[in-house]
């Protein structure tokens, strides 16, 4: 990484974390609330037997949540302090600026992760691969909400709007689909519909490996390729035809 992409990418978590978080902790607080509201109702609906399952569900959740939270941000950045004009005359390439503003997300999200971390450690029993999994999954998760938070941002006029669109956006994509519970709790007729967000095929993968969701070889392949065919598309679409310099 040269000099200027580092200090691009250091100013990046600077100014849109950093600086929010120290100004505005309640920022913090609203990373929690959804995740673990959730997580707690599933376990006392369930009488803890889910609390796994809800654990790598918030985690989920949460990684989603951050990506699409970019968007908002950067339509922000855009629309009221045009920052993105500044960048855009700059040798700072859309990949970079995304990356950079990126993990300046992550910044927001480290006290859930952590608490999430810390819950899975004590709850969630699996192997190292099955570890590793998981944060593949979570990754991949990650990954595919933030090039579609960038690319809604690039067409998004106004902050309010921006709004609308991560509250719409992460339900659909986190809070509805089966998540924090198996889908075989869905009856049959309606699985078509969960499958339709890419967090269904995540949390599979997450499901099958922490041992509450057994799939078979094909079924587990599948589910790796739909998520990364649809996380490599959505990447090719945010930095290819997103209207960067328009």
């Amino acid at each position: 990484m040269k000099r200027s992409g580092l200090s691009q990418f250091t100013a990046s978590i600077l100014a849109n974390s950093v600086y929010a978080l120290g100004n505005y902790p309640a920022m913090m607080v609203s990373m929690f609330l959804s995740p673990f509201s959730i997580l707690i109702v599933t376990f006392f609906v369930s009488n803890g037997a889910l609390l796994p399952v809800a654990i790598t569900g918030g985690m989920i959740m949460v990684m989603t949540y951050s990506g699409m939270s970019l968007q908002t941000d950067l339509a922000h950045l855009k629309n009221d302090f045009r920052v993105q004009d500044m960048v855009v005359s700059s040798p700072l390439s859309a990949g970079m600026y995304l990356f950079g503003m990126a993990v300046s997300e992550l910044v927001y999200a480290i006290p859930a992760i952590a608490v999430l971390g810390a819950l899975a450690a004590l709850y969630v029993h699996t192997s190292i691969l099955g570890y590793v999994t998981l944060i593949a999954v979570f990754l991949a998760m990650f990954s595919f909400s933030t090039c579609l938070g960038f690319f809604i941002s690039t067409f998004t006029t106004d902050i309010m709007e921006s709004w609308a669109y991560t509250g719409i956006i992460s339900t659909i994509l986190s809070a509805l689909p089966p998540v924090y519970y198996p889908i075989t709790y869905i009856p049959m007729q309606f699985r078509i519909i969960a499958y339709l967000s890419p967090a269904t095929y995540a949390a599979e993968i997450a499901q099958n490996a922490i041992g509450f969701l057994p799939l078979t070889q094909a079924e587990l392949a599948t589910n790796w390729l739909v998520l990364i065919i649809i996380s490599v598309v959505i990447g090719y679409v945010a930095i290819k035809k997103s209207r960067w310099r328009e």
